[in-house]
């Protein structure tokens, strides 16, 4: 096939013929007037320019001295983005907004027993200088690694702008992770400073976040040199502080209304590192540059979730992942937008407080992930229906795949109908959108993510590196580099290029890991991760297409399919909400998956579950499942947001 109508350098859209099929659906005309990108020609320039057109993102900051390349490519594949550049990025999230809309809110936080608190751009700006001078009187020098070691408070982006503020890359570190996942990761991130909390809710029950972090000092190779510590309970917990510790409250008051002169950071310089989850196998430390990150980051924020700095917009994810790094933070702050931090769960109190949280604040823009819209799916319609969501404009989804019946209740009941969905493919590596609709632009296609972004050559290939026929599945690579990309891996530059990177004839591939199919349009379908994949007789089955099959069922919500030690498959299917499982709808599934796949694909077992196990950041831990199939023991499950699903999981598997 012609592969430039994947490699995004097609426009792509209407106008030019391309996805007008029967399952393409327009945005509605009074959208795509008004959008941020509404002109087809934007791809067209990025393929005129090449990585020259990337400037239009960084012309979204402002540069403390301008930089001399747009992109060096010298040294493939240490690629570098604007380099000789200088910037900063918490200027460029706070301190630049200041003269335009210094009371216009920044972070709306809404905490977990019904807390809110509310800070402008001008409160914004005070506290993250008051805790930059006290991390400076801490010892914190510029490229010093802070960890962070919080949950959803405003602490944390506070934290975050603090910390780039002086120069000191930071390493979040998800609140839910043990205290030997933190361990690691201090140590692996050669970090000596840690901002923790005494503890935080979950659901009714106060957790003792000091308790792991002091676990973790006991673990790491050295000692921190100094701990901060943010009182979040109050008087539900009294923690003690060392010699080395030191309130974070008592820090700010102590520094309040200083003033600390941003650090220009040269574009290629470091801004964070953030480990992956290590669910399948070890934690990779993913460094992300300044300059490069944050232009790309606030060059989707405006251009694919449309954000303008009148908006209320939320994006669901923890700031502990990636999402919640580029989305929930440096995005919307770079836009200068009011962002919303949620720290609950979706259905905590009830499961009408998401629904509830956007009526009451007027959202108009909505990030969230498939895993959570088929929770929402399964609790049912009548939440959503039962509030005013009008204020919505454009809906996002951002995970694993979403089906396309996920995407029309999405749309449905969320979106009243006519809200544009942009469906997001992107990484931690990545560092922001790689893939998706430009919603004023391009018609979307349920099921389907979109075509690569204009400047983002992505191809779906086999194992040769050759282009897929229309359909078939592939291997989905990045073929030229792009501003967000990670700028290597902690653990060195060996890993850096095994893991990621091939040497074709014509040029460095990034292999994303990711299996995919692309169509006629260039629009191209996410599979899964290639590893996803089992072996039962004699036949090699993709996971994600036999649970996408599965979820296509009538009241089923999700699925997950594994092989036990047998050679066998293992289906694990939740069902909606009032939908009782039954020996109709098992033979359903397997008629289903017999018509689709084949006759070899219906599953040996189907195991009814209310729920999957599921990692904080909304993927679905299928090494668990395979272990409780196999009735092996299994390790670690502190990444689990839902542990207390393992034992009704593993209950069903013995009772089926």
């Amino acid at each position: 096939m012609d592969d430039a109508g994947v490699d995004g350098r097609r426009s792509v859209g209407r106008d030019d013929g391309i996805a007008s099929g029967d399952d393409a659906v327009d945005p509605p005309a009074a959208f795509r007037d008004r959008a941020v990108a509404n002109d087809v020609g934007v791809y067209e320039a990025f393929e005129t320019e090449g990585p020259d057109a990337w400037r239009r993102a960084a012309d979204l900051l402002d540069w403390v001295s301008d930089y001399d390349r747009v992109l060096d490519d010298g040294d493939p594949p240490f690629y570098e983005w604007f380099t000789g550049g200088t910037l900063n990025a918490a200027a460029n999230c706070v301190d630049r907004h200041l003269d335009e809309r210094r009371n216009q809110l920044a972070i709306r936080w809404f905490g977990k027993r019904g807390e809110r608190r509310s800070y402008t751009y001008l409160d914004l700006h005070r506290e993250v200088n008051a805790l930059a001078a006290g991390l400076r009187d801490l010892g914190v020098e510029e490229d010093d690694v802070v960890t962070l070691y919080l949950p959803m408070v405003p602490e944390l982006p506070i934290a975050m702008l603090a910390c780039a503020r002086i120069g000191a890359p930071h390493n979040v570190v998800f609140a839910g992770l043990s205290a030997e996942a933190l361990a690691t990761r201090i140590d692996a991130a050669d970090s000596e400073y840690l901002i923790t909390c005494d503890g935080y809710y979950r659901r009714e029950d106060a957790f003792n976040q000091k308790s792991k972090a002091d676990n973790a000092r006991l673990r790491i190779d050295g000692d921190l040199d100094a701990t901060v510590v943010v009182d979040r309970l109050g008087d539900a917990l009294d923690v003690t502080l060392g010699g080395d510790e030191h309130g974070y409250e008592a820090i700010v008051d102590a520094h309040d209304g200083a003033t600390v002169e941003p650090v220009a950071r040269n574009a290629t310089d470091l801004l964070f590192v953030m480990y992956t989850s290590g669910t399948t196998g070890r934690p990779k430390g993913v460094e992300h540059a300044t300059g490069g990150y944050l232009a790309h980051v606030a060059w989707t924020t405006r251009n694919v979730l449309d954000v303008r700095p009148d908006d209320t917009y939320w994006c669901a994810a923890d700031i502990g992942w990636i999402t919640g790094h580029s989305y929930g933070v440096y995005g919307p702050l770079a836009t200068g937008t009011t962002t919303v931090l949620y720290e609950g769960s979706p259905d905590y109190p009830d499961r009408d407080r998401v629904w509830d949280l956007i009526e009451r604040n007027a959202v108009s823009i909505f990030y969230t992930s498939p895993t959570a819209i088929r929770s929402f799916m399964k609790w049912g319609a009548e939440y959503p229906d039962s509030h005013d969501l009008s204020s919505l404009r454009l809906l996002g989804t951002v995970g694993e795949s979403i089906t396309p019946k996920a995407w029309r209740w999405y749309r449905e009941h969320v979106g009243g109908g006519d809200a544009p969905i942009v469906d997001t493919w992107w990484q931690t590596e990545t560092g922001a959108i790689a893939l998706a609709t430009l919603p004023g632009v391009s018609p979307m296609k349920p099921g389907k993510v979109g075509p690569p972004l204009p400047g983002i050559d992505a191809r779906v290939v086999d194992e040769d590196g050759e282009p897929v026929d229309p359909g078939e599945p592939g291997f989905l690579t990045i073929a030229s580099p792009w501003p967000g990309m990670l700028r290597g891996l902690r653990e060195g530059d060996e890993r850096y290029r095994r893991e990621y990177w091939l040497e074709a004839e014509d040029g460095w591939r990034y292999r994303t890991g990711d299996g995919a199919t692309v169509d006629e349009d260039g629009y191209v379908t996410i599979l899964g991760r290639v590893d996803d994949v089992i072996n039962v007789r004699a036949h090699r089955f993709n996971t994600g297409k036999l649970e996408s099959v599965i979820v296509g069922a009538d009241g089923v919500t999700e699925a997950a399919v594994v092989g036990d030690d047998g050679g066998k498959i293992v289906a694990y299917v939740t069902t909606r909400s009032g939908i009782e499982p039954d020996a109709a709808l098992r033979e359903t599934i397997g008629e289903r998956l017999a018509a689709s796949v084949g006759d070899v694909a219906r599953p040996d077992r189907i195991v009814f579950t209310p729920e999957l196990p599921k990692t904080r950041s909304g993927k679905i831990m299928r090494r668990l499942l395979e272990d409780i199939a196999r009735g092996d023991e299994f390790g670690d499950i502190s990444a689990l947001r839902n542990p207390e699903v393992v034992g009704e999981i593993e209950s069903a598997v013995r009772n089926g």
